[in-house]
């Protein structure tokens, strides 16, 4: 059954087209965090073991949402290693070495490719797709991501 909610079909799959892409960069930096998490190495292994841990688990639920997301707009969400990679804007690109100090840069990183990814999306999803859901969905993602990196960059001052 077709989905009804106000939207053009057209329109939907432009954000579920997005919303995609954004999936795949979820779920690669979610992989990079559980890395992160396995890897580190160095004196303050514990409080960054667990440091990441938090975070990844953050991300499995953020993933769930945007595909939940996705789905509620009437579109299948990927769901494969290859159509995450082939979707991404990340890289999979690991620090040469297994310390804090270097995971957490790259991480860093990522979450602000992804927050300046969501923020130049979130006008175009309201304004010309006219989908203020999922606008307003990607605005509240970005705010995720913004609390994550600033967590992340309060490590390396």
């Amino acid at each position: 059954m077709d989905t009804n909610i106000g939207i053009l079909p057209k329109n939907t799959k432009a954000v579920a087209e997005i919303l995609s892409v954004v999936l795949a960069d979820e779920y690669v930096l979610y992989t990079k965090t559980r890395n992160a998490h396995w890897n580190v190495t160095g004196i303050d292994f514990h409080e960054k073991h667990t440091f990441f841990e938090t975070q990844f688990e953050q991300l499995d639920e953020q993933i769930d949402e945007v595909a939940e997301r996705i789905r509620s707009l009437g579109h299948y969400a990927p769901a494969t290693l290859k159509s995450f990679l082939s979707l991404t804007r990340l890289t999979e690109q690991l620090t040469n070495n297994n310390s804090s100090e270097g995971f957490i840069k790259e991480l860093l990183n990522d979450h602000e490719s992804i927050i300046i990814k969501l923020r130049e999306n979130i006008n175009h999803i309201a304004n010309d797709l006219h989908d203020l859901g999922s606008s307003d969905f990607m605005t509240g993602l970005m705010e995720k991501h913004e609390k994550m990196a600033w967590f992340l960059r309060s490590h390396l001052k």
